[in-house]
């Protein structure tokens, strides 16, 4: 068998396209595809563990910044329709009759199957987070380890 391998960065930091992201990531893993995932900028906020964050050595923007923006994924707004959250709502209903799993259903299934998540340094400094505030098990890169990874992967996708 040849082995895959699956490169995606996470840019968005919507709830319906993060999801659509963890999906692919799952169903590859099933397929015993590797999968790798970059999240820079507001992808970041997929990453957060609320339980781990911290003011500490923080600057008044960067402060700021983290008490503006969700501290975890099942706190993503969605990209349409959100409708100060309204939109969301309807959607976790609908999701909820169809006994979809959440999002962080997604992202810990994504987690336990050996997706690797790599968060992107310069965003990382850049929006004041740092890497004792991401999950357990997330590795901080640079852009060239990850372009490294992806020049060799067999598909790549950009959400």
């Amino acid at each position: 068998m040849i082995d895959k391998s699956l490169n995606m960065v996470i840019f968005s930091g919507d709830y319906d396209k993060a999801l659509a992201a963890l999906i692919i990531a799952n169903g590859a893993r099933e397929l015993n595809v590797e999968v790798k995932m970059f999240f820079a900028f507001w992808g970041l906020l997929l990453l957060r563990d609320p339980g781990r964050m911290t003011d500490e050595d923080k600057s008044l923007y960067e402060k700021m910044f983290a008490a503006m923006t969700p501290k975890q994924a099942e706190e993503l707004p969605l990209s349409r329709m959100n409708m100060a959250g309204v939109g969301k709502s309807m959607l976790l209903e609908m999701m909820d009759e169809n006994d979809t799993p959440r999002l962080i259903d997604f992202l810990n299934g994504a987690r336990n199957k050996g997706v690797e998540f790599l968060a992107c340094k310069l965003s990382l400094e850049v929006m004041g987070f740092t890497q004792e505030e991401l999950l357990e098990g997330v590795k901080v890169v640079d852009v060239k380890e990850y372009l490294e990874s992806a020049l060799n992967a067999n598909m790549q996708l950009f959400i």
